[in-house]
């Protein structure tokens, strides 16, 4: 694997147009070499971000994606099991606030079944991605979007947890997440390491301490965002300088 590229904004307002020339910059790639883009996204405040930063990063494209849309696959990096109508819905969200304004074909958006129990909407789900990646022992997303928590989890893969360990499954379920709503299913370390590229976007004073620990530690357990290192791919960062502030490795500044 690569080191991580890290690049530095003077602040957040910067790093969500990177973002959407970073994303499209993939896709065009991902389109020209394989005829398709599969992205898989994570929730909270990257929903805000991708909604208002991708529409606007196509408008400002000579050639806009326009029917290329068509050839965009999304998946979602874990989702809550809560109706599409709960605010709490990483899909539902991404449906009101971004696919409302680009036109990934619907069958391309690999959602979760909400009125299932966790445990039989995580086997559906990885039943879905499966057939969207047929031939593939395991599913190779062309990016992920990931963020970090303030105990550095990244998709719903928490400190110390038993799933960290999963080694067979790619999609799992987890009944016990101690961030709330409690069910969830995530994509699995060893799905998340078959990518080809995996783009953490950080911002604000508050993550600057995990952050160091994320790039900079040593530890012989480490963070869950730590271990998300895919073996083929890249690893990048999109931060500003807030969330730098205590890191004392080489970083790209913008």
């Amino acid at each position: 694997m690569l080191s991580p590229r890290v690049r530095v904004f003077p602040s957040a307002r910067e790093v969500g147009p990177a973002l959407g020339r970073f994303v499209l910059a993939q896709a065009s790639a991902a389109v020209r070499e394989r005829g398709r883009f599969a992205l898989a996204v994570s929730g909270g405040s990257l929903v805000p971000l991708l909604a208002a930063e991708l529409p606007e990063a196509a408008a400002r494209e000579s050639d806009p994606p326009g029917a290329a849309w068509s050839r965009w696959v999304l998946g979602f990096c874990d989702e809550r099991l809560v109706p599409f109508e709960n605010p709490d819905s990483t899909c539902g969200l991404y449906r009101k606030h971004l696919l409302s304004r680009i036109s990934i074909p619907n069958n391309h958006v690999v959602a979760i079944n909400p009125t299932l129990s966790v445990e039989e909407a995580a086997d559906k789900y990885a039943e879905s991605l499966r057939e969207l990646f047929p031939g593939d022992n395991i599913p190779v997303f062309d990016l992920l979007i990931l963020g970090i928590g303030p105990d550095g989890h990244t998709c719903s893969l928490f400190p110390d947890h038993p799933l960290l360990q999963e080694q067979s499954k790619i999609i799992a379920p987890i009944s016990d997440s101690p961030k709330p709503p409690p069910k969830r299913i995530t994509m699995t370390l060893p799905l998340l390491n078959a990518a080809r590229c995996a783009l953490f976007v950080v911002t604000g004073e508050s993550k600057a301490a995990v952050l160091k620990d994320i790039l900079e530690g040593h530890s012989e357990n480490p963070l869950p965002a730590a271990r998300i290192q895919p073996a083929k791919g890249e690893v990048h960062w999109l931060i500003d300088e807030a969330a730098a502030s205590k890191l004392t490795i080489k970083l790209d500044r913008e």
